[in-house]
């Protein structure tokens, strides 16, 4: 195997492996970010019972629970990290290093992945045992919609990571901001089609409208009319979204190495 392939494979396992450890040494960790997920599911699914919405909407509502999991991790644990490692100290050590910045943040993607794929399955185990959901169809193009929704997800918190890095200071408020209206405009507890059709296409350019979007549409066939695009064009589009932010995660990392070596630092100053 070339050495540099192999020093790169190293490098990936290699920041993977706290994230991954991480994940399973604090019990209490786990504990709250599986039942703060619960608390907002059972909210939405009371008022759905009260507003007698089809038992289909239960579902949704869990789905949706689930799937915060992997966009708090983008954007806590991916967007924001590289922010973080510099205000620690550690950045310096990452950027000697000598390997590829995309091995980095690609072994923050496979860590993060793991960890919030433990924490989904919790919450979509006890969301259905609680709320008795209804009965789910789990066709197989249910996996490519999720794999590639997640390589999507994750391309987009790479490229958020150099951004926010040379945003400085403002990352912070950055992820802050992003928080809770990407919970409503990617149609997170409800229907995205319910905002409108523009409103909704313009949420897609982040790919967990789309992800949820075809995943409710394939495991509630039943009301596959409230999907926003059939699920073939919506696949069509998050793998177009899956090359699409990888390649701008990179030119980020190009830009924030050519700025270090500029001005000597990592932070935009705005003149």
């Amino acid at each position: 195997m070339n050495i540099h392939l192999r020093l790169n494979l190293r490098a990936i396992l290699g920041r993977a492996y706290p994230r991954v450890i991480g994940s399973l040494r604090e019990p209490s960790w786990i504990f709250f970010e599986i039942l703060l997920p619960v608390l907002a599911i059972a909210a939405y699914v009371f008022i759905y019972q009260a507003l007698e919405a089809p038992p289909e909407f239960v579902g949704f509502v869990i789905l949706g629970g689930a799937m915060t999991a992997f966009w708090l991790n983008v954007l806590w644990s991916m967007a924001a990290q590289l922010y973080w490692e510099k205000e620690i100290g550690n950045l310096q050590l990452y950027m000697m290093a000598p390997m590829s910045r995309m091995s980095l943040l690609g072994g923050m993607a496979v860590g993060g992945i793991f960890g919030s794929s433990i924490h989904a399955s919790a919450t979509v185990l006890i969301g259905v045992l609680l709320f008795k959901g209804p009965a789910l169809v789990f066709p197989l193009m249910l996996i490519p919609i999720f794999l590639v929704t997640l390589i999507a997800l994750y391309g987009m918190g790479m490229m958020f990571a150099s951004l926010y890095l040379m945003w400085g200071r403002e990352a912070w408020h950055m992820a802050s901001l992003m928080e809770e209206p990407i919970y409503f405009v990617s149609g997170f507890y409800f229907p995205v089609k319910a905002l409108g059709f523009w409103v909704a296409l313009s949420a897609s350019v982040i790919p967990i409208t789309l992800g949820l979007d075809s995943m409710r549409q394939l495991l509630f066939p039943s009301v596959a009319a409230w999907g926003l695009f059939p699920v073939e064009i919506e696949l069509g589009i998050l793998v177009v979204l899956a090359i699409i932010f990888p390649i701008m995660a990179r030119i980020a990392l190009a830009r924030m190495e050519n700025l270090a070596r500029r001005r000597g630092g990592l932070t935009l100053r705005w003149q």
